[in-house]
């Protein structure tokens, strides 16, 4: 039996996750102005013509209003979404079935005040900005084009004011960790109401960089507990970040590295400020998704993968439905089964709300049932 049973620090899905998924992400296109380091998509500056249309977009967004209350939420990515001319038409479509419809767009010269106003009378609600870095210098060297850091700024403020519920997006490597602390204020002077702080997968273009070792991947996870009273956090490919939460709300946690000492001697004046203006607040609790179990991917041809950083095709949408990929496919369905994970992964009381980060596991061992190898803890 699970040892977390009953427990209320992670919030439980109120539905089966082999039935439908909470988070559906699409790749609307693959095109993008910019050449981010990271990228898992391996960004093309031309659309591809093998993309699906407006006429298959509009299925796929039939098919996933096809699951039914609770519907599913749908991301719109890329690439850059900017890229096609259609989004408005596709969110407007989606909004009227009844999904709830979200963006993570580049910031590029197609993103105008009156572009994402547009996008916002269609029906999106949210949308995501990164900012991998707190400085011009970091940011700019990230995402390959200089004056990104200003311009994502700048958009920032626009999202704000078309209406848009705004999440920061960062992604983590060993030369960017030690500029959380001063990422974390502008995140909250930007008036983020979400910070999804990513845990760099080698994929893609990220295979050149440098990630963290699983020491100081937890020393992140618990300053991130730590500071989630000041703006809410979402960890992506750290799905332990649960196991955190769980074991910091029973007080059975004591190993913290230098690294957890440094951020938090470094957040110390930002806590004090905030906590003077009364501007603490309750923490969000994680939520049990993780890759194919109440989470999918589709990329810009149709292609479904258990998340964009797991490179494990599970089918088409343009040759079979979409709801039967997510629920027949014999790989979302083994990720559904924590209970069946080699090693710790397998066997650890943690499992049924974490389950490890599969991407991580198969990019190491090429095995996306193996332990996480991000993970220090030890069952």
């Amino acid at each position: 039996m699970s040892v977390i049973s009953g427990q209320k620090s992670v919030r439980r899905l109120h539905h089966d996750a082999g039935e439908r998924p909470m988070i559906t992400i699409w790749e609307v296109t693959r095109a993008c102005a910019l050449v981010c380091q990271h990228c898992r998509a391996d960004a093309q500056h031309h659309r591809n013509p093998k993309e699906l249309s407006t006429v298959q977009g509009k299925a796929l967004l039939d098919d996933i209003a096809g699951f039914g209350k609770p519907f599913p939420i749908v991301v719109m990515t890329g690439g850059d979404p900017f890229e096609r001319e259609d989004l408005e038409e596709l969110v407007a479509y989606g909004h009227a079935q009844g999904l709830h419809m979200a963006l993570s767009p580049s910031v590029t010269p197609r993103m105008t005040p009156q572009r994402l106003k547009a996008l916002r009378d269609a029906g999106a609600s949210a949308m995501s900005l990164s900012l991998d870095g707190c400085t011009a210098q970091t940011h700019d060297a990230f995402r390959g084009v200089p004056g990104v850091y200003d311009a994502t700024v700048t958009a920032a403020g626009w999202v704000k004011e078309a209406g848009f519920r705004l999440q920061i997006n960062s992604t983590v490597t060993r030369k960017t960790v030690h500029e959380l602390p001063d990422l974390l204020r502008q995140v909250i002077d930007l008036g983020a109401a979400l910070w999804s702080v990513f845990f760099l997968v080698p994929t893609g273009r990220g295979q050149s960089l440098d990630a963290l070792t699983p020491q100081e991947i937890e020393d992140v996870l618990q300053w991130l507990h730590d500071v989630s009273d000041l703006v809410a956090i979402k960890t992506t490919e750290a799905p332990h970040y649960r196991r955190v939460v769980i074991q910091r709300a029973t007080h059975n946690y004591e190993q913290y590295g230098d690294l957890y000492s440094w951020l938090t001697e470094h957040t110390a004046e930002l806590r004090d400020e905030r906590n003077e203006l009364g501007a603490l607040r309750t923490p969000r609790p994680p939520i049990e998704i993780n890759s194919g179990r109440g989470f999918a991917f589709i990329d810009h041809v149709g292609d479904v993968y258990p998340s964009g950083f797991l490179p494990q095709q599970c089918g088409n949408v343009k040759e079979e439905s979409f709801k039967d990929i997510y629920r027949t496919s014999p790989t979302l369905k083994s990720l559904r089964q924590p209970d069946t994970f080699d090693g710790k992964c397998g066997v650890c009381g943690f499992n049924a709300l974490c389950g490890g980060s599969r991407s991580h596991s198969y990019a190491v061992t090429g095995n996306l049932l193996a332990s996480d190898p991000t993970c220090v803890y030890q069952p």
